[in-house]
């Protein structure tokens, strides 16, 4: 079911899915393995889709440990808050990242330890990047961490203008393999 629900959302907007078919599980534990979940109090997780970061992050964190979902796709929020909007300090929002000052606001985190990330930047419009990627920097934490993947390495450079530190690893067991970005300020 999640794979027909990501191909009708791909087909329908192309630029912001990014993506015929859901992250593999072996990306999903390449996400999350730069996460020291025994100390982080709040992560962030853009564009989730059908869940598979998000059940990634949920079976690792604390229960303590703060969650939110930034969902922008409409038939994507709804299958993120049927599955996990129930669960106690998961939030999925129905926005943009690139209003995350906005929401951590609004719970309260003066600062973001984790943020991962599933938007297909080589194929969003530049402007809508730089301001997302701005706004992540403003809200991590001085130790924190962007970790997203992309097709390609094409972004790197663009990384680069953010972030000081980049450590890249490649996950073959998914369709298309992809690259591990872990960016630090």
């Amino acid at each position: 079911m999640n794979a027909i629900h990501f191909i009708r959302e791909y087909i329908r907007h192309p630029r912001s899915v990014g993506a015929v078919i859901p992250s593999s599980r072996q990306l999903a534990k390449q996400i999350a393995t730069p996460i020291y979940f025994d100390k982080a109090s709040c992560i962030i997780e853009y564009g989730a889709g059908t869940g598979v970061f998000t059940q990634e992050l949920i079976l690792n964190k604390r229960p303590e440990t703060l969650l939110l979902v930034i969902e922008a796709n409409e038939s994507f929020y709804k299958t993120l808050q049927s599955k996990y909007g129930h669960l106690e300090k998961v939030h999925i929002i129905h926005g943009s990242a690139e209003h995350v000052a906005q929401y951590i606001r609004q719970y309260e985190v003066p600062k973001v330890d984790y943020v991962v990330s599933g938007l297909p930047f080589t194929s969003l419009p530049g402007a809508l990047s730089s301001l997302i990627l701005g706004q992540t920097a403003e809200v991590l934490g001085q130790e924190g961490k962007f970790i997203t993947f992309q097709y390609s390495k094409v972004k790197h450079n663009f990384f680069r203008t953010f972030f000081a530190d980049i450590q890249i690893k490649k996950v073959n067991c998914n369709v298309p393999p992809a690259y591990v970005f872990t960016c630090s300020l």
